[in-house]
């Protein structure tokens, strides 16, 4: 059996496997063993394969790691926990925004919070997204039954609807800005994601309790791991079903 997500990445970086034999030091046919059978290279040309192609080495050999491994790299990725988001210094929100070179992806139902402590934030976005990189805002739809169930279990009511619209306001400056989109979304959310390149923050949720004083996990990706790609792919799943947002009558 082929190894079909090796062979896939490969073709999206535009590499053959004799490139890829070349990069990592072996003779072309075991490269080729790599993809068209399905053998797991060394651990160190693993781990070198996975960096050059931008996947966890998890996802490109799900059998390959031993559980305990897998374990402990999981771990590894856990930078810090924070008992509350309120918790997570200014200064980590500040500094996780200015050095995204390549994606800033944010999943909330409002997340006010961020542009009102980072006042230039907009402007970061806009500077970013001009200098190519991809910046994605999944906000909740305003109307949806979902943002108003969440208002009532934190025990605002209609607020939350509101923190969205009031959100918006920010974020319309965006509009037109090339690779910057903004969706809505109408999911239950278990956490809040922002993702800034290789680093997370992961702002789960407790019924009952507004997100500013549900504990935060700040994740750094490893090729190995497969937390930080648990939450990866949660947002991509939530992305996929979200509705363009600037064009909407909400949107203004």
């Amino acid at each position: 059996m082929a190894n079909e997500r090796l062979r896939d990445a490969l073709l999206k970086a535009g590499l053959t496997p004799a490139a890829l034999a070349d990069h990592v030091g072996v003779n072309a046919k075991t490269a080729e063993r790599w993809i068209t059978m399905d053998r797991p290279p060394y651990p160190r040309h693993r781990h070198s394969i996975a960096a050059l192609l931008r996947e966890r080495e998890s996802y490109l050999w799900p059998s390959a790691l031993p559980e305990q491994r897998s374990v402990k790299v999981a771990e590894s990725e856990l930078v810090h926990v924070y008992p509350r988001r309120s918790a997570v210094p200014t200064e980590v929100w500040r500094r996780l925004v200015e050095q995204a070179e390549e994606r800033i992806s944010i999943l909330v139902y409002a997340g006010l919070f961020l542009p009102e402590i980072e006042p230039r934030l907009i402007r970061l976005m806009r500077r970013k997204a001009e200098s190519g990189a991809s910046v994605q805002l999944l906000l909740g739809d305003p109307e949806s039954a979902t943002v108003a169930q969440r208002g009532a279990e934190e025990g605002i009511g209609d607020a939350m609807a509101s923190k969205v619209r009031n959100v918006l306001s920010f974020y319309n400056q965006l509009q037109g800005v090339p690779n910057v989109e903004a969706r809505f979304h109408s999911t239950t959310l278990y956490n809040s994601i922002y993702r800034f390149d290789d680093d997370m923050l992961v702002n789960t949720h407790a019924y009952g309790f507004p997100a500013a004083h549900a504990p935060v996990l700040h994740l750094r990706e490893l090729s190995g791991g497969d937390l930080f790609g648990t939450y990866a792919d949660s947002f991509d799943r939530v992305w996929s079903g979200g509705q363009p947002v600037w064009g909407s009558a909400v949107a203004g």
